[in-house]
Order: structure tokens, then C-alpha cells, then sequence
């Protein structure tokens, strides 16, 4: 602490609050009477900023706990202080760790100023995020009531994911409706799948031979009944982000000479709006150019950063947040260590998603990138690298206004050429040795 002492106080009046599930503690001052604790309630929030105002506040540093830090931010932020969300990882105080204490280390780093604050959305991008976290939310409880719904069919030997990929397609929903209705002929039920489903009429009949059984009949009907439910209020969920967009870029007009990418919308869960028109009217580029990009991929784009990306300088700056940069551990002069941080970044997520169905692609500039990588460090590697190469892309085209124009194979090819030679160059000059017979250009 004695060294902090000799550092210059940057922000004189600024306070640290440790932020609790049932009561918030507020430093204003390293004295033990310039510390209070204030509870959750509307009540105690409002105590809490008028506290703040009485002495004459106008920074606050918050720690980013779980949830609880929300309410309380918002709060603050419309009472006109300036407030810094920060990591637990900057405000560690590991020595007689108490509230009280934790609330006095917070305010004591941010009055020297030695406080980052943490990426926060627009309030149009915080509407997107919050119903899309909720529809990624609903579809993955569908999924599990899909799973039962398998499962119960498949103890009764209705073994109809035996014959069709997916049981909630047009030709599934069919059968389960006529298996709830009490039909139990394989022939019968066979008749109502899709001709496309590739098994013959015979295999489908022999799978859906089954046996009823009234408990697993009755789990049957009541995830049914749930995964329809839950499908509704998905489509619900879209028609809102579809509104909240459509206000946003309401005053937006496309410009007629853009050729967009045209893509099929194949995934089930894909959102049913039009993503690319509005990631067109929002940015001016069309992130549909890039390979293994979709509407699910930009729209998790539009609820994670939006038009908020332009608050990352530069491209670098944002592959760091999203924790897709080499994080280099460096002892001695030699790299220990080059291993991305941790962290649960959602958009990260989705672009490593991305990155890892690229490979089916026949061909493509980032298909060859995934490819290279993958054969020199492994399939984990190049996922990453790839995740982090479709993060480039997506900063340069928005924020530089770059169109993705991506190299063709032979293009490519040479650069790779090109780079090994002036490997093999350094390598030679860095060992002396002479190239007197060696034909190197």
C-alpha cells in the first residue's frame, strides 16, 4: 500500500462498490466511516445514489458479479455518473478478503486510475442481445424435449429415427401425431413419411412396427405439446428482433448496385427474418460474402457487438475481447506458452461454430487457411486461428469498408510460396552458410 501512496490520485472523486446478491458495499474513501452497506431493494438503490451525490461523486467502479451488477449500473448511469464496469481478474485483493475490504481495494485502484472498464453494449444492441440469449435459450430446451421425445418412442419401439435424420421434420411431426392418435401399424404409419425419405416403403413399415405403452404414450404427448409451445415462442422471439431491427435501419435506405450473396438458409434454427438486408442497411457490407458465415452467425453478430464494433480501434484490439489472440507467455526471451485465455465470449463461440463446418466447403480462401492449419497443428488449433481470421475479416469489412474479396487457389498457393522462401533466406543467413551453390533467387 505504501507505494500506491506515492502514486497520483487520478480520479478524486470516484468510489468502488463490491456488488452482492443481497447488499452492495460502497467505499467513498479509504477510512472505515467512509464505507456503507446498502441493500438490493428500489429503496436501497435509491439510498445508495443519493449517498453518492451527497458527496459529491461522479466516478464509480463496479465489479461485474454474475448478474446483480445490472440493476444497480443502470441506476447509476441514469443518475448522470460515470461508471466503470470492471473483471474480477483486475480487482483481485487476496489478503484478508472481506467486503468491506473489497469495496476499499476497488475504490483505491480506480482513484489511481488503474481501472479498465469493461465493453458494454448501445441500448438498441442490449434489446437485440437479450431476446436473442432468450431464443438461443428456448432452442436449446426444444432440443431437449426433442431428445425425450426420441427416447420414449424408442421404448416403444417406434424406431423412427432409425429411418428420418430428424424426427420434427414434416414426415416425423406426421407419424408422432398418428402415433399419439393411437395407430400402431407399421404399414399405416409408413404411409404418412415424405416420398423423398430415402428408406423404402418396407424398412419405414418394419421401424415403425412398435408396441404402445401408456406412461411412455403420456411422456410422448406432454413433450410434444412442450416442443410445440416452445417452437411458437421462438417464432414469437424472432418477430420481436425483427421489430427492434426494422426501427433501427427504419431511415436506412439500400443502395440498388450491391449484389448480395445469396446463401440457403438450410439450418433449422436459423432466424426466418432477413438478417442480410439488415446487417446490409446497418453496415454497408454484405458479412454474407464470407465463407461458412449465415443469418445465424450475423445475427448473434447484431446481439453480441452490432454497431458497437467501432468502439474497438483496431482489429487486434477486437480478436482480444472476443479472447481469440494468442495469449504469449514469455520467460527468458523464449515463448512458454501461446495459448488462447479463457473465457465464455458467445459471439467467440459462434464463430468457432463457423469455423468448424468450413471444412465441408469444397473450396475457398478460408477452407485452404483451415486446411494449412489444421495439417501443421491439428484440427483445435485451426478452428481458433480460423475463428480468429473470420473476426478480422468481419472488423475490416465494417469498420475499414473493405468489400471481402478472397483470393482464389493458385493466388494462394504462391503466397504461401513466397513466405516459405523468405523462411528459408532467413534461416540461411541466420547460420551462415553460402549460397554460392545453392540456386536461390
Amino acid at each position: 500500500m505504501k507505494s500506491f501512496e506515492k502514486m497520483q490520485i487520478v480520479n478524486p472523486n470516484a468510489a468502488g462498490i463490491d456488488v452482492g446478491s443481497r447488499s452492495h458495499f460502497v467505499a467513498i474513501g479509504q477510512d472505515e466511516n467512509q464505507i456503507r452497506e446498502f441493500n438490493v431493494y428500489q429503496s436501497g438503490l435509491c439510498a445508495l445514489v443519493a449517498y453518492l451525490q451527497e458527496n459529491k461523486i461522479r466516478s464509480v467502479a463496479l465489479e461485474s458479479t454474475g448478474s446483480y451488477w445490472q440493476s444497480l449500473f443502470m441506476i447509476l448511469q441514469g443518475n448522470g455518473f460515470e461508471v466503470l464496469l470492471v473483471q474480477g481478474t483486475q480487482t483481485k485483493n487476496l489478503k484478508a478478503k472481506t467486503d468491506v475490504k473489497d469495496a476499499q481495494w476497488i475504490q483505491k485502484l480506480h482513484s489511481l486510475g488503474l481501472l479498465r472498464g469493461s465493453f458494454l453494449p448501445s441500448e438498441t444492441t442490449l434489446q437485440i442481445r437479450t431476446l436473442h440469449r432468450h431464443r438461443s435459450s428456448l432452442i436449446e430446451q426444444s432440443s431437449s424435449f426433442v431428445n425425450k421425445m426420441q427416447k420414449a418412442l424408442r421404448l416403444m419401439n417406434f424406431r423412427l429415427d432409425v429411418v428420418i435424420s430428424d424426427i420434427t421434420g414434416v414426415s416425423g411431426i406426421r407419424v408422432i401425431e398418428m402415433i399419439l392418435s393411437g395407430e400402431t401399424s407399421g404399414e399405416k404409419l409408413a404411409e404418412y413419411c415424405d416420398k423423398r425419405v430415402k428408406k423404402s416403403k418396407k424398412e419405414i413399415a418394419d421401424a415403425l412396427q412398435g408396441k404402445i405403452n401408456n406412461e411412455y404414450l403420456h411422456e410422448l404427448s406432454d413433450c410434444y405439446d412442450i416442443y410445440r409451445l416452445i417452437q411458437d415462442k421462438i417464432k414469437n422471439t424472432d418477430t420481436r428482433i425483427d421489430q427492434v431491427l426494422k426501427n433501427q435501419t427504419r431511415e436506412i435506405v439500400l443502395s440498388e448496385d450491391i449484389e448480395l450473396v445469396k446463401k440457403q438458409n438450410k439450418g433449422k434454427n436459423q432466424p426466418k427474418f432477413d438478417v442480410q438486408k439488415y446487417s446490409l442497411k446497418l453496415f454497408g457490407v454484405d458479412l454474407f460474402a464470407i465463407e461458412s458465415v449465415c443469418s445465424g452467425t450475423v445475427t448473434s453478430f447484431l446481439a453480441e457487438i452490432g454497431t458497437d464494433i467501432y468502439k474497438f480501434k483496431t482489429s487486434k484490439q477486437f480478436v482480444n475481447w472476443l479472447r481469440l489472440a494468442p495469449n504469449n507467455k514469455i520467460s527468458g526471451g523464449k515463448v512458454l506458452s501461446s495459448r488462447t485465455p479463457k473465457g465464455k465470449n458467445k459471439f467467440a463461440l459462434t464463430l468457432r461454430n463457423a469455423a468448424n463446418t468450413i471444412e465441408r466447403k469444397k473450396e475457398g480462401y478460408l477452407v485452404m487457411f483451415f486446411k494449412r492449419i489444421s495439417f501443421k497443428k491439428g484440427r483445435g488449433a485451426a478452428i481458433t486461428a480460423t475463428a480468429r481470421k473470420i473476426a478480422v475479416i468481419i472488423w475490416n469489412m465494417i469498420v475499414k469498408k473493405q468489400h471481402y474479396i478472397p483470393i482464389n487457389t493458385d493466388q494462394y498457393i504462391q503466397e504461401m510460396k513466397n513466405k516459405k522462401t523468405i523462411q528459408i533466406k532467413k534461416m540461411i543467413k541466420k547460420y551462415g552458410i553460402e549460397t554460392t551453390s545453392l540456386s536461390i533467387p
